[in-house]
């Protein structure tokens, strides 16, 4: 049962824990917290509030661990998917034994980097995101978490590695090129390069799909399409994680066939297992470890979640989902404020900007609107005990 319901039957004021993901297009999850707590102060001034900001892993991951952590956002000159130099942020966030570089591989290696007619998924290469983790790791970092989603590439991490010191060689002892494409010619992996700085750190990676590299579920047949990959290119990507793998297999006796995500981002998820070690976790997870959720759901008599679209996928595997489950865990009531709502589990009240003020409120004017709903929920809302 949360701390203070029927155990401190006597109070009139509440413990919320608000937790929402991003609304996408209109608030970050720190705006979207911050609306939900200022309409709520309105209703409820006497309840103790508390924002904690999440994110599933993808976009918006590392503002949300800055949000609620604290920390720094830093920026670093990195190698765009195509090569082109440009200004990628980071973070660094202080955490329980040390500092969290926290890399979103979409800020240097992401599709909305290229204009749709430069998409090449046959050249584009992860070495940015190698380029900011290389940043984060000789910044005092002593663990680093890259959210995978939102790639450019489908390189199986190879650029990644090489900017970090692995040598990805071909027949005649010469670095292969960028791409996908690059590895086919793959002949021997030496990874006795490998950075100082970036050998001291531990790696952990927040992805939210469990794809596998290869295969009709790989990373080229599922996402190569929206990349640009004709239907010859996505056999060549295929064949050519393939090729990675077996070498990987060969020079680093790690199998990352099977392994569940190894797809994600390109395959970038496999690339950072066998090149690092890294630890893959759906990213829900991974940000509720971060912040210590369940810490705060501990004291709570009731959680606030939500995100923009409150879907069918925002039950599998999204902030929603693990802040609903957590809170069935811990026996804390929770609800759902969202833009539009397509879902409703019987289990939890879900409340949504379109259904309450219209659609173009909701996207015209979401932040005062979402206060508006946390205030009304809040009027109505019993006091514990």
């Amino acid at each position: 049962m949360a701390a203070g319901v029927g155990a401190e039957s006597y109070r009139t004021w509440m413990r919320i824990l608000i937790a929402p993901d991003k609304f996408r297009g209109t608030l970050t999850a720190a705006q979207a917290a911050a609306a939900i707590a200022t309409g709520w102060r309105r209703a409820r001034p006497g309840d103790r509030l508390e924002e904690v900001p999440l994110a599933d892993g993808g976009e918006g991951t590392m503002d949300a661990l800055v949000a609620a952590l604290g920390g720094q956002r830093r920026e670093a000159r990195v190698r765009g998917p195509l090569g082109d130099p440009l200004d990628a942020a980071y973070a660094m966030v202080p955490v329980e034994g040390g500092t969290l570089g926290v890399v979103e591989m979409a800020l240097a290696s992401g599709l909305t980097l290229l204009a749709q007619g430069r998409r090449d998924p046959l050249r584009a290469s992860t070495r940015g995101t190698g380029d900011l983790m290389l940043a984060a790791a000789r910044s005092g970092a002593s663990e680093i978490l890259v959210s995978l989603g939102g790639s450019a590439t489908t390189d199986g991490g190879a650029g990644m590695a090489q900017a970090l010191g692995v040598r990805l060689l071909d027949a005649a002892g010469s670095e292969i090129g960028p791409g996908g494409a690059g590895l086919l010619d793959l002949a021997r992996i030496d990874a006795s390069g490998l950075d100082r700085a970036v050998r001291r750190v531990g790696v952990q990676a927040a992805c939210d799909v469990d794809s596998p590299l290869t295969g009709p579920r790989g990373a080229a047949h599922v996402f190569g399409p929206q990349k640009g990959a004709s239907a010859d290119d996505v056999l060549l990507l295929d064949r050519a994680l393939g090729h990675l793998a077996a070498v990987v297999h060969r020079d680093l006796g790690i199998d990352v066939r099977a392994v569940p995500g190894a797809g994600a981002a390109g395959g970038l998820g496999a690339g950072l297992v066998a090149f690092l070690g890294a630890r893959l976790r759906p990213g829900v997870d991974l940000v509720m470890d971060a912040v210590r959720l369940w810490d705060h759901l501990e004291e709570a008599d009731l959680v606030i979640t939500g995100e923009g679209a409150f879907d069918a996928s925002s039950l599998r595997g999204k902030v929603p989902a693990g802040v609903l489950a957590a809170a069935r865990t811990v026996g804390v009531r929770a609800l759902v404020l969202c833009g539009r709502a397509e879902v409703g589990p019987e289990d939890v009240e879900v409340m949504s900007l379109t259904e309450r003020f219209g659609t173009d409120r909701a996207l015209g004017d979401a932040r005062l609107a979402l206060e508006d709903l946390a205030a009304e929920v809040a009027e109505g809302l019993s006091s514990p005990g």
